[in-house]
Order: C-alpha cells, then structure tokens, then sequence
C-alpha cells in the first residue's frame, strides 16, 4: 500500500487484463505497463493519485473513459503502439 511507482513492463497479461494489480495500491503516482498485451481497461483499479501512466505497444483499442473515472489526477499518458484508429476514441479524455 506504500508503492508509488510500478514498472510491469513485458509481463504477459491474463486474457489482455491486468492481472494482480488491485485497489491496495492506494499511494501509486507513477504505473507502467508496456508492451503486456494488454486488450482493455475494463479491471483497471481506481487509483486516484495516479499522475504518470505508460500503456505503450499494447492491443489496446477503445474504452479508455475509464481512466477518467478511476485515475482522476492523470496528468501524462502514453497510448503509443496501440490499435486505437481515430481521434473519437480519447474524447473521453
């Protein structure tokens, strides 16, 4: 409940969802999971002080409103690498 920062890069997600990663990680600014296979959103936690996060080359390709509802104070965000088509699909943002 401490870690503020969590770098899962390269760790093979369960189904495209992150696996483990839960509402205890209550402190945590900075999360990264690059290139994890990642498909969607849908189990992300709310982490409310949240600031930094890093999606890049994963299969992500929409849903994203959810990251405004469980991580608020968001500040950067790196979709690179992903299968998001048009512009519509970060409006949410």
């Amino acid at each position: 409940s401490q870690v503020t920062e969590l770098v899962l890069d390269n760790c093979r997600s369960s189904n495209g969802e992150i696996e483990g990663l839960n509402d205890s990680f209550k402190e945590l600014q900075f999360l990264s999971m690059a290139n994890v296979e990642l498909t969607s959103l849908a189990k992300l936690p709310m982490l409310s002080k949240l600031r930094k996060l890093e999606l890049s080359d994963n299969v992500i390709s929409g849903g994203l409103e959810v990251l405004a509802e469980r991580c608020p104070n968001l500040t950067y965000l790196n979709l690179s690498g992903n299968k998001i088509k048009d512009l519509g699909t970060v409006e949410a943002l």
